[in-house]
């Protein structure tokens, strides 16, 4: 597989199907694991950081679960290259920033992926479409069990799994849920569904992981503890608290319905002949606006278009997307004429 196949078809997480997948975009698990006797990435020099390359890389070729993935090395891509896998959520902006000994392994549906040499030794990940954090952990938990019997990780029969970042000690998961919640932002809710949020031990985080903000009215959630719980206590915990963000954002939307639909429809509306129309436009008034269509495609207000259609939209309209698809690398100015350009073309194409 070449990274330009990946522009072809469209990321499971991104499909709109699953689980109250009206609210719920995606659903991740994440395994942190390091390889024993070897020091972690931060720590490593550079003999060391190439040894659990070579060993994770050896590793993963007699994995019959990942044979149809493909390993990228971060030193044979480009930055806009590194860019585009963030933007696709296959790995992070730190593991981009500096390329010796590290890599990512990718499967055709972007399903699995494995960052190599980040924080951790390995950062298995698997990402599926709507609230669905089981079936995300049991793909992941056979992976790990595979990748188990190549290599030697560093564990302790005290405190679990060693890692980087004692956040992660223990289990080494973390379970996150990537939630559209327009409702509980217009209805001037969030902020106090955030502090209770906070308070559990949970995190809050944007788009597109640590270290972002919330843009689109997208908030990702994800437990902060693994240590001294199990695999199980952890999904169920961060399921309970989603079922409860899935209820309130549901009654913010019927409130919203009922007590001033002319208003509703009309932002929308607007937002949509805004995207229909313009010939110019930024990455953020994008995702701002989209975010309000995708509320009136869930709430059947527009019915012209598809929910996995406006998913794909708020991907291949930033950044390295439009430059991979253009061959070329653009100016800011050049993207959001293309980026305008692009969503036109998508838009009057419908569902």
């Amino acid at each position: 597989m070449e990274l330009n196949d990946l522009l072809k078809h469209t990321s499971e997480w991104l499909k709109g199907s699953g689980p109250n997948s009206n609210i719920v975009i995606s659903s991740r698990i994440r395994f942190a694991r390091n390889l024993e006797k070897l020091a972690f990435p931060h720590w490593a020099n550079k003999k060391q950081a190439k040894q659990s390359l070579d060993s994770v890389e050896a590793a993963i070729a007699n994995v019959e679960y990942l044979r149809k993935s493909t390993l990228f090395k971060l030193a044979d891509l480009d930055s806009v290259d590194k860019q585009f896998l963030v933007e696709r959520h296959l790995m992070s902006y730190e593991h981009a920033q500096k390329s010796d000994s590290k890599a990512i392994l990718v499967d055709g549906e972007e399903i699995v992926a494995i960052m190599v040499n980040e924080e951790d030794h390995l950062r298995i990940q698997v990402m599926q479409s709507g609230f669905n954090l089981f079936e995300a952990y049991n793909i992941i938990n056979r992976i790990d069990d595979c990748l188990a019997k190549e290599l030697v990780y560093a564990y302790s029969p005290e405190w679990g799994y060693l890692t980087a970042c004692p956040t992660n000690t223990g289990t080494g998961m973390r379970g996150s849920v990537m939630l559209h919640l327009p409702g509980l932002v217009m209805t001037r809710q969030i902020n106090q569904v955030l502090a209770a949020i906070a308070k559990l031990s949970f995190a809050t985080r944007g788009l597109y992981g640590e270290g972002t903000q919330a843009t689109g009215n997208f908030f990702q959630i994800s437990n902060q503890v693994s240590l001294g719980r199990s695999d199980t206590e952890i999904i169920d915990n961060i399921n309970g608290l989603i079922r409860q963000i899935i209820e309130q954002e549901t009654q913010a939307r019927e409130a919203l319905l009922t007590q001033n639909r002319p208003l509703l429809e009309d932002k929308i509306n607007r937002s949509f002949g805004i995207l229909k129309s313009a010939h110019i436009i930024s990455s953020q008034e994008t995702t701002e606006l989209l975010s309000l269509v995708r509320l009136g495609v869930d709430l059947e207000i527009i019915k012209d278009i598809n929910r996995r259609a406006i998913n794909e939209l708020f991907i291949i309209t930033q950044p390295a997307h439009l430059q991979k698809m253009e061959n070329k690398k653009l100016t800011q100015g050049e993207r959001d004429v293309t980026r305008a350009e692009l969503i036109r073309t998508k838009l009057s194409q419908g569902s």
